[in-house]
């Protein structure tokens, strides 16, 4: 069996994810963000905006400065994305639909599904009706939508009623320039040689899924190449076996993993890194928290749920790469009535050299302000770099 060092599966899991190299120069357009999404197999959707809607941020992070406007069109309107239940809610290349009709076939109304559909008997379908007679339509919309249940997450009938059509696949959906989902027929969204592509059933699909997420991460475990796709982890495993049996992965043994892992064949070794860049909390090269700490020793949690005073970084806390390595994090926020992105927090990470870390990020705080259109970068007196970083930016 072939051994890698952890060393080794770092740079490999950092190139797998297009995290390797420069960001491209001149105009970036549909053909980077093909070649983006074939490293990153999709883009996580999450409604926090405190610096910038997240599905965005890490495009900035492998492209540097783009057009908001031109990656709106490509995932919304061009026909080559589309949104479903990838790893949560995401955005996926289009072709991939027919891998997931086994999921839209498979899942079963949710408790508060069941309750719309027992209380509100032909609910669901008369919502279903409008769609198809009216649609495009967001849920305000409906002319029944019904009242929200609470300020977070609380759900409306209406509401309910297209998460449920949407997660079965009877209805499809792409977000409008306030990020809200508007909701149609498949047939008015998904190109037909997609959405008329036989689908593989559960197994076939499942392998399918899995090569994909090896090839995503380049090497990893078990469990980490089931979460890509969010698989049910016992039907995975003996399928992963199967792939490696085969050759389609190669077993390989990670210094100081303790468990088997898998590297895919096109695994690139870098013999090193260079360049700097931050990570949203959704970016997929760090969303699985046990992986990032086993691979980076970086231990990370997002914040945003915990109360303030037990907060240990802040609220909305981005990972710093530097040539391959997270030596770093900082707390942001973009502040557009002052024109400033606000660093609430900055941290270097224990055993790296502040000096170095605090030259690298100062240039990519200033990048990130200058793309999401703040005039300026202001840092609060708060965390082991921000002395220093006030200085550089």
């Amino acid at each position: 069996m072939r051994k890698l060092s952890n060393d080794q599966a770092r740079r490999i899991a950092v190139a797998a994810q297009g995290l390797a190299e420069p960001r491209p120069g001149g105009r970036i357009d549909r053909r980077h963000y093909r070649r983006l999404l074939e490293r990153t197999g999709l883009l996580q959707l999450d409604s926090v905006n405190v610096l910038q809607r997240s599905h965005y941020l890490p495009v900035w992070s492998r492209l540097g400065a783009y057009p908001i406007a031109s990656l709106d069109h490509f995932t919304a309107r061009s026909g080559e994305m589309y949104e479903y239940w990838g790893h949560v809610a995401s955005l996926l290349p289009v072709a991939r639909y027919p891998l997931f009709r086994w999921r839209m076939d498979a899942i079963r109304p949710w408790p508060r599904v069941q309750r719309v559909m027992d209380e509100h008997p032909g609910y669901v379908e008369m919502v279903f009706e409008e769609i198809a007679a009216h649609g495009p339509l967001t849920v305000s919309d409906l002319s029944d939508p019904g009242a929200r249940t609470g300020p977070w997450w609380g759900h409306g009938k209406g509401k309910t009623a297209l998460d449920w059509l949407f997660s079965k696949g009877r209805i499809a959906a792409y977000r409008n320039a306030s990020f809200g989902r508007l909701y149609d027929l498949p047939e008015r969204v998904i190109p037909a040689e997609h959405l008329e592509a036989p689908a593989p059933e559960r197994t076939d699909a499942y392998r399918e899924l899995l090569l994909l997420a090896a090839r995503h991460h380049g090497v990893g475990t078990a469990t980490d190449i089931g979460d890509y796709y969010r698989l049910h982890l016992p039907t995975a495993r003996p399928l992963l076996e199967e792939l490696a049996d085969s050759g389609a992965l190669q077993r390989v043994e990670v210094t100081g993993w303790g468990q088997s892992a898998y590297l895919h064949p096109e695994a690139r070794l870098p013999r090193q890194i260079e360049g700097a860049t931050l990570l949203s909390p959704f970016d997929s090269l760090v969303w699985e928290r046990s992986r990032t700490e086993r691979i980076f020793g970086f231990h990370y949690r997002i914040e945003i749920y915990v109360p303030e005073p037990q907060r240990v970084y802040g609220y909305y806390v981005l990972p710093f790469l530097l040539d391959g390595e997270l030596v770093g994090r900082v707390d942001l926020k973009a502040d557009r009535k002052t024109g400033a992105l606000l660093v609430r927090g900055s941290f270097h990470e224990e055993g790296t050299d502040p000096a170095r870390v605090v030259r690298a990020l100062a240039p990519e705080l200033n990048g990130l302000a200058g793309w999401l259109g703040l005039g300026r970068v202001q840092v609060d007196a708060n965390g082991s770099l921000a002395g220093h970083l006030a200085r550089l930016v």
